[in-house]
């Protein structure tokens, strides 16, 4: 159709062309639409916002097209390596993210006005800690509050609190962002240790020259910085024949040290979970800061605020040894905690009390 005949019809219907441009473009666009294009941008393609939100790239396409014909203007340029901001659509993101913040706000501002220590928290926490240490610690908050349901994400990435990921988030490395309170919780110190399966097949080393001689096993993920650990003690040891395993989160990390698949880096406490492991006394040391992040708003929700309490108490230095700032020697870890013995803090893990099978 020429587009003279596409103008004509246009105004049989009583619209000028320029007025039903402004009708299409004058629409205020729904925060839905906002939302899909936040993160289509943060992702760089759609395929990949189309596995992060669980809609199909199809309806993500046909969403943005709808955005960019009621905003009047196009939005994304789309390349061989992903999408890209055009130059008109910049200060429309910028804007966006300003609503999303809004958004936030809003949603903070009803819990601060609901029910005291009942709904949702959401916890994002490392697999390890998560998984060994604060899970045994959550029963008995739960039994306390049970009104309150604890979400637990244990996964290796740092979860965005300022976009409502998580709404606190214990971490190795510090946010960015200036907008987020961040409270250190304490210290995870780690060291090698070697399982008995694999001391009894290779020995032990007591040298770093005789380490250097044996088999590792190593944790990679966003926050363990692994690989510059490795560059930092062992970039004059090609990895062939040294590395013997590499992982993504600690419980496989744990177990296969356990096993005896190598010698591997495990927290100093890591001795007490339940499995028969040595700790390797030749250095190789490293710390990292436990830290907590949360948006200060959220510290006025008092189902939150418990939380927060509570994930301070649970990693206090002064109750745990082994997360003050120096390191101690998992020798020494029971002779400084005033609780029981410690292995009783990991005792599911082991199997303790099971009836013996008939």
């Amino acid at each position: 159709m020429s587009s003279d005949k596409r103008l004509y019809r246009v105004a049989e219907r009583g619209v000028s062309p320029d007025e039903h441009s402004q009708t299409s473009a004058g629409r205020a666009p729904d925060w839905e639409s906002i939302r899909l294009f936040l993160e289509i941008v943060r992702r760089g393609s759609f395929r990949s916002a189309s596995e992060s939100l669980g809609i199909s790239i199809n309806v993500l396409r046909r969403k943005i097209d709808e955005l960019e014909r009621e905003l009047g203007l196009k939005l994304l340029t789309r390349h061989v390596d992903g999408v890209r901001v055009t130059s008109e659509a910049a200060q429309i993101f910028s804007t966006a993210e300003q609503m999303e913040q809004a958004a936030f706000g809003l949603l903070r501002a009803r819990d601060q006005a609901g029910p005291l220590l009942a709904g949702e928290v959401r916890i994002n926490i490392t697999e390890g800690l998560g998984t060994f240490w604060l899970t045994p610690r959550l029963i008995e908050f739960q039994r306390a509050y049970p009104h309150l349901q604890v979400n637990l994400s244990c996964m290796m990435r740092s979860a965005d609190v300022l976009r409502a990921e998580a709404d606190v988030s214990i971490q190795l490395s510090r946010p960015t962002s200036p907008d987020l309170k961040v409270v250190k919780l304490g210290c995870l110190h780690i060291m090698p240790f070697a399982g008995l399966p694999y001391i009894d097949t290779y020995g032990l080393p007591t040298t770093e020259d005789e380490f250097a001689k044996h088999k590792i096993v190593l944790q990679s993920s966003d926050q363990t910085a692994t690989s510059e650990l490795y560059v930092k003690w062992f970039s004059h040891i090609p990895q062939a024949g040294f590395v013997t395993m590499l992982n993504n989160v600690s419980s496989a990390n744990y177990w296969a040290v356990a096993k005896g698949a190598g010698i591997g880096w495990l927290p100093t406490y890591a001795s007490a979970i339940g499995a028969r492991i040595v700790p390797v006394d030749v250095g190789y040391r490293h710390s990292f800061d436990i830290l907590l992040a949360f948006h200060p708003d959220t510290n006025k929700i008092p189902r939150i605020r418990r939380v927060i309490d509570w994930l301070v108490d649970s990693f206090a230095p002064a109750r745990f040894p082994w997360f003050r700032d120096e390191f101690i020697h998992p020798d020494r870890l029971q002779s400084l905690y005033t609780g029981g013995p410690l292995i009783n803090m990991f005792e599911g893990f082991a199997g303790f009390g099971m009836p013996p099978q008939k």
